[in-house]
């Protein structure tokens, strides 16, 4: 959820006076930060053309210079990335760089939809009940059979994110000990 413009200066950090606006004493980016360990991009279809190519040269090169930046530092981190989007469309359509595609996909996990996972479906619900009732102190309450069923036979476009808010909203909207369909 980072601008093209914002992009170098959380990554990569940025020297005391490099920009108008900035922390006069400079920041680490989060390569910095992360040193030894991971950074997590969410969405990184998403991610504009060009930030794409900054990005492929520290993963390539493990090295990069924090923006108004004249010592190269080290990248110690591992990236490790997600999307909701089909990646290879996107290296097809032009719109992800392929290079990038290939260095990231050094390790691949695909985690089918939900719709696809229909078993795992009421153990969510279920968790996410208990959870959700525990932290907002609200009686424990049960999923009926009925609506176990209707939950399974749904397809879930919103996947896990949207089971959660599902249940979220049966536990703030109803005061009943039972969800029903």
């Amino acid at each position: 959820a980072v601008t093209s413009g914002l992009f170098e200066s959380e990554i990569f950090g940025y020297e005391p006076g490099a920009f108008t606006g900035g922390n006069p004493r400079g920041q680490k980016g989060k390569i910095e930060l992360a040193r030894g360990g991971a950074i997590f991009l969410d969405e990184i279809t998403e991610l504009p053309l060009d930030c794409q190519a900054k990005l492929l040269r520290v993963i390539q090169e493990r090295k990069y210079y924090p923006v108004g930046g004249i010592r190269e530092l080290a990248a110690d981190v591992r990236f490790i990335c997600a999307t909701n989007r089909d990646i290879r469309k996107r290296v097809e359509e032009g719109t992800f760089r392929e290079d990038l595609f290939y260095r990231l996909n050094v390790g691949y996990i695909r985690i089918p939809p939900l719709r696809e996972r229909r078993e795992e479906i009421v153990p969510l619900a279920r968790m996410f009940l208990k959870y959700l009732s525990e932290s907002r102190k609200t009686p424990m309450r049960r999923i009926g059979k009925n609506a176990e069923s209707a939950l399974e036979s749904y397809n879930w476009p919103g996947n896990v994110r949207q089971l959660k808010n599902a249940i979220e909203r049966f536990v703030l909207l109803f005061d009943d000990p039972e969800m029903l369909p």
